[in-house]
């Protein structure tokens, strides 16, 4: 089976043409090596780091409730700051989700965790970072599988909550 016709990669699909993302839906791309962290999909595709949304499940306190943070992949997301920006979603610390975590609440592997077609709708946080880039590359449910949109269609997409991800410090803002 090729990575176009996972069970992951077509909910996905699905996912993107309900959502009216057709062209993104269309636009799915099957690499040729699987690629599990930004610089490997920035690499395969030609494009800043920057322009990847990593897709980080975190574990909201002691609740078995997921919080999905779309990140830029040029830098690293501030639990303190997905703490303040998910506010009510939180029953305590978050802490990042372990792969039996994130299969369980994504049905897509830890690489291939795209910001759609998932069994619940997740709590979304999305990285104004994105905004940088007019193509931004989201996984497709598949390590090997990738689909460009952009900051505003992965916000309209996942219903998310537009946020600075990463520390002050680190992304630059005072």
């Amino acid at each position: 089976m090729s990575s176009l016709e996972h069970p992951a990669v077509a909910k996905v699909a699905a996912a993107l043409a309900e959502a009216g993302q057709c062209g993104a839906a269309e636009g799915i791309r099957v690499l040729p090596a699987e690629v599990r962290t930004a610089a490997q999909a920035a690499e395969a595709l030609g494009v800043p780091v920057g322009a990847i949304a990593n897709s980080l499940i975190f574990r909201l306190g002691s609740d078995k409730k997921a919080l999905l943070a779309l990140t830029s992949g040029a830098h690293r997301a501030d639990p303190a700051t997905l703490e303040q920006l998910a506010g009510g979603e939180i029953g305590g610390e978050i802490t990042k989700a372990d792969a039996d975590f994130v299969r369980a609440h994504t049905g897509q592997p830890i690489g291939g965790v795209a910001p759609v077609g998932h069994p619940e709708p997740l709590p979304t946080l999305v990285d104004i970072a994105l905004r940088a880039h007019d193509v931004v590359w989201a996984a497709a449910g598949h390590p090997k599988a990738v689909f460009p949109t952009t900051f505003a269609g992965l916000v309209a997409l996942t219903g998310g909550t537009p946020g600075a991800l990463a520390g002050a410090e680190e992304d630059g803002q005072p």
